[in-house]
């Protein structure tokens, strides 16, 4: 998740994508997301067995924060919200 085009940046893990976007988006919970202001889907990865998702999501928590940027360009140059145009959700302002 991000904040805006290589904005904060926020790497989590969750079983249930559009509900912990929904969380991020509508600021229910505090900490992080909510105080730099990170609401937009830029990338994200599935995977089948929750013990590969974790080991993954802390191999990408010690990368260096240009390795983040060049993953979520790989894959979104323009830093689409992902949220909205896979998801469904409305477009943030």
């Amino acid at each position: 998740m991000a904040s805006a085009k290589r904005g904060t940046l926020y790497t989590g893990l969750t079983s249930d994508l559009p509900g912990r976007v929904y969380q991020h988006r509508e600021s229910v919970t505090g900490g992080f997301t909510k105080r730099y202001g990170v609401k937009r889907l830029v990338w994200f990865e599935r995977h089948d067995e929750m013990e590969w998702a974790i080991l993954r999501e802390k191999q990408i928590k010690e990368w260096k924060r240009l390795w983040k940027l060049q993953l979520i360009e790989a894959e979104n140059p323009c830093w689409d919200d992902l949220a909205v145009t896979i998801l469904g959700f409305h477009s943030l302002p």
